[in-house]
C-alpha cells in the first residue's frame, strides 16, 4: 500500500471508508467483484476493465468520501468512520519490516501478520 502522510496509508484509509460506509462501487468493492486495476499487478481482463468502466462515477464518488472524512478525521472532526480509521491507523503505526496488515473486505477490523 502506499504511504500517506504518515499516519495511514492511503489505499488503507480508503479501504477503510468503502467498507465502513458500505460502498460496494469504489476501489475495493470494485476489486472485490473482479476488477483489474494497473495499480494491483494483475493481469488485465476484459471483464474487469468492463467493471471499472460501468463504476467510473461511483469510483470517483469514493475517492471525494474518503478524501472528506480524512480531512475531517485529521482535522479532529468526529464522523461514522473516525473509530475504524483510529483502529486501522493504531495498527498501522505499530507495523514493523515484514509485517503486514490483512483486512477480509468489507469488514473494517484488521489482524497484524508477522513475517514467516
Amino acid at each position: 500500500m502506499a504511504l500517506g502522510r504518515g499516519d495511514i496509508s492511503h489505499d488503507l484509509a480508503q479501504y477503510i471508508v468503502e467498507a465502513a460506509t458500505n460502498t460496494r462501487d469504489g476501489f475495493w468493492g470494485l476489486l472485490a467483484k473482479g476488477a483489474t486495476f494497473k495499480s494491483i499487478g494483475r493481469k488485465r481482463t476484459v471483464q474487469g476493465r468492463a467493471l471499472i468502466a460501468a463504476h467510473r462515477e461511483g469510483l470517483r464518488a469514493a475517492e471525494h468520501l474518503a478524501a472528506r472524512h480524512l480531512a475531517d478525521w485529521r482535522s479532529g472532526r468526529s464522523t461514522p468512520v473516525t473509530q475504524a480509521l483510529e483502529g486501522a491507523a493504531a495498527m498501522f503505526s505499530t507495523l514493523k519490516p515484514g509485517e503486514r496488515l490483512r483486512y477480509d473486505w468489507p469488514t473494517t477490523t484488521g489482524h497484524l501478520h508477522a513475517p514467516g
